[in-house]
């Protein structure tokens, strides 16, 4: 029996695998496809979904991949309109990677395959999962002629996920099948390299071409008419670039990829059903719009990482269900932002071609929510919840001190004294200098105060009560068991994994 089976390699499912790789965790990954994404589809990486790769480990490879997103440059008749479509934000301390990255996600997908090729697990490609049966203590899963027992099953295989419709979750929302928009990508010879182009009015067509790093290729979208067929070969996208341009000197050639999509708005009924539970696109796709998709789908595997590697070293099981209640909401909220968003493109309106600081997903917070309640303490700029910033103590950057599969406690004028267990993610503790100004005031810190940082950088306890400010009744929900002041183990765990 392995630990956990995860279903599709895209990011999602690649994120979560690399994560539960560094906790000792036994994962085998599986993808019906016969090799890697070959596309540029979702090419936005947001500031926090840079902040999952940097402690991945894999943050520089995909900088120097990428790139930065160009101006818009909207040409309607003979005027062309430019603008920056995201407003350049200024790096900061708490805020070490604060612009979009433009990166095609076949280069994200190689990156992170690349990093679990050196953390020694192998992509199953062109393998499927055909089936699933699933009791009180595994998951049994057919995958071609071959059946695997597992302890948990994560079903991150996209929007047509296998694993939903085993489950028969419902996968709510609805699908335009009378929008539809080709997307590909291509060299074109003649066309300017430094903006985004856009064809707004296009006679019931709207065209963008976007430059992407790293490569001569523009990634092409274009929307096509009502009941139009599309034609996805060189040629015909040759002639529909020519045609909506205006343009007969332009020369596309080299497709390597091309798609066509229909606006999928939706998301799964719920995220767990027992031993299994949904990452990705397979629990919510989202109109292109806002780059949101992706980077909604890693940080769904990022919060649930840390979890299920806590509770397969012996925490609560209820742990698990806070994935849902946590990641749901959040999922639901983008495909808000990203619909309004899609359907002011609908409407040719070009305000909708800018982005603002929500979709950045930097002030994501899970407060309010079963680990993070809204009585917890809190300082005077953060809440239990709320994303730990970035800063520097003096001798170190906390997100270094936070990189790797443990949780950190940040001890700000007082000696750490939280407890900890020996099963499950280990706990670094930090205590910052008293010459920390500036990280002080990114924390809200006026008292001899505790900071307790989660695997996936959020804040899960303040206690700001000083030396005696353990919460040892609430570290309980996190941890596979929690020693109290007088030295012996709670009950209820005893942090090892019964092997078959």
């Amino acid at each position: 029996m392995i630990d956990v089976l995860i279903v599709g390699a895209g990011p999602a499912g690649s994120v979560l695998a690399s994560d539960l790789v560094r906790r000792g965790v036994e994962v085998r990954l599986i993808d019906a496809a016969d090799g890697a994404f070959a596309g540029s589809r979702a090419k936005g990486i947001q500031p926090r979904t840079q902040e999952v790769l940097d402690d991945l480990g894999v943050l520089d490879a995909a900088l120097a991949a990428g790139g930065r997103y160009p101006w818009m440059a909207a040409h309607v008749g003979r005027l062309t309109l430019s603008w920056p479509m995201q407003r350049s934000h200024r790096r900061s301390a708490a805020t070490p990677y604060p612009n979009i990255l433009l990166l095609p996600q076949r280069e994200t997908d190689r990156i992170l395959h690349d990093r679990l090729r050196q953390q020694g697990l192998q992509i199953e490609f062109g393998t499927t999962l055909t089936g699933l049966r699933q009791d009180a203590d595994e998951v049994v899963a057919t995958v071609g002629g071959e059946t695997i027992h597992t302890r948990y099953l994560v079903g991150a295989d996209g929007a047509a996920s296998t694993t939903r419709k085993q489950l028969s979750i419902g996968f709510v929302g609805s699908t335009d099948e009378t929008d539809r928009m080709i997307v590909a990508d291509a060299e074109i010879e003649g066309l300017a390299r430094h903006r985004w182009h856009v064809w707004p009015r296009a006679k019931g067509r709207f065209l963008a071409l976007c430059p992407l790093p790293g490569a001569e290729q523009f990634q092409i979208m274009l929307r096509l008419r009502p009941g139009e067929d599309p034609d996805v070969s060189e040629a015909g996208l040759a002639e529909a670039v020519r045609t909506i341009t205006g343009d007969p000197a332009l020369r596309l050639r080299g497709v390597t990829w091309a798609s066509v999509w229909r606006p999928n708005i939706r998301i799964a009924e719920r995220y767990r059903a027992g031993r299994v539970l949904l990452a990705g696109d397979a629990a919510h796709v989202h109109p292109p719009a806002g780059a949101q998709g992706l980077n909604t789908g890693v940080q769904d595997s990022y919060n649930l990482g840390w979890k299920l590697g806590q509770v397969l070293a012996g925490a609560p099981d209820a742990l698990l269900d806070t994935y849902e209640t946590e990641r749901r909401p959040v999922a639901a909220r983008v495909l808000g932002v990203s619909t309004q968003l899609y359907a002011g493109i609908e409407k040719r309106r070009l305000s909708s071609l800018r982005r603002g600081d929500e979709e950045r997903q930097l002030t994501l917070s899970y407060h309010g929510t079963p680990l993070a309640p809204v009585s917890s303490a809190r300082t005077g700029r953060l809440r239990v919840g709320d994303r730990a910033p970035d800063g520097h103590d003096g001798s170190e950057r906390l997100f270094d001190a936070f990189r790797g599969p443990h949780f950190t406690l940040l001890a700000f004028d007082c000696a750490p004294s939280v407890d900890w267990p020996t099963a499950g993610a280990p706990l670094r503790t930090l205590t910052i200098s008293a010459g920390a100004r500036q990280l002080r005031r990114d924390y809200g810190i006026t008292t001899p105060t505790q900071i307790l940082v989660r695997p996936d950088g959020y804040i899960a306890r303040v206690l700001d009560r000083g030396p005696d400010g353990g919460d040892d009744q609430a570290l309980a929900t996190l941890t596979p068991a929690v020693v109290t002041r007088g030295g012996s183990p709670r009950s209820g765990g005893t942090g090892r994994r019964a092997r078959r």
